[in-house]
């Protein structure tokens, strides 16, 4: 007498679904991954006793609707814009400057500046405002 059962029981476990929980991951961890910024990580930089620190100060001009230059805070002519520049930031390495230029300047006035800048090569940074 054979009793067995003829139909033998078989677990499955059905997947089906795991292939759509793992692509909505991949893609969340995707752009939350592109949202950080190094700036967010906390890193322990190592020392070193033989360099010098790179302390940058950049140099603002200024110029206003009506055509007024400005070194820092020193109000300078056209004409002597370049030497003013050139000597404050005399004996930096890497010399840079920060352009605030009133919105209602003509583009030649900027593109002046910015020949200064490329004839001293000085890196030269446009400041902006966020638009409401």
């Amino acid at each position: 007498m054979n009793l067995r059962r003829r139909n033998k029981l078989q677990s499955e476990v059905f997947v089906g679904s795991l292939n759509d929980i793992m692509f909505f991951l991949l893609l969340f961890f995707l752009i939350t991954s592109t949202m950080a910024t190094p700036n967010v990580l906390k890193l322990l930089v190592p020392n070193a006793k033989s360099s010098k620190p790179a302390i940058k100060h950049p140099v603002t001009i200024s110029i206003s609707g009506d055509l007024q230059y400005a070194v820092n805070s020193t109000v300078v002519a056209k004409e002597q814009l370049e030497n003013e520049i050139k000597l404050a930031l005399a004996g930096q390495e890497d010399p840079t400057a920060i352009l605030k230029v009133d919105k209602s300047i003509n583009v030649q006035s900027l593109v002046d500046i910015l020949d200064i800048g490329s004839r001293n090569k000085i890196k030269m940074v446009l400041a902006t405002t966020t638009s409401k």
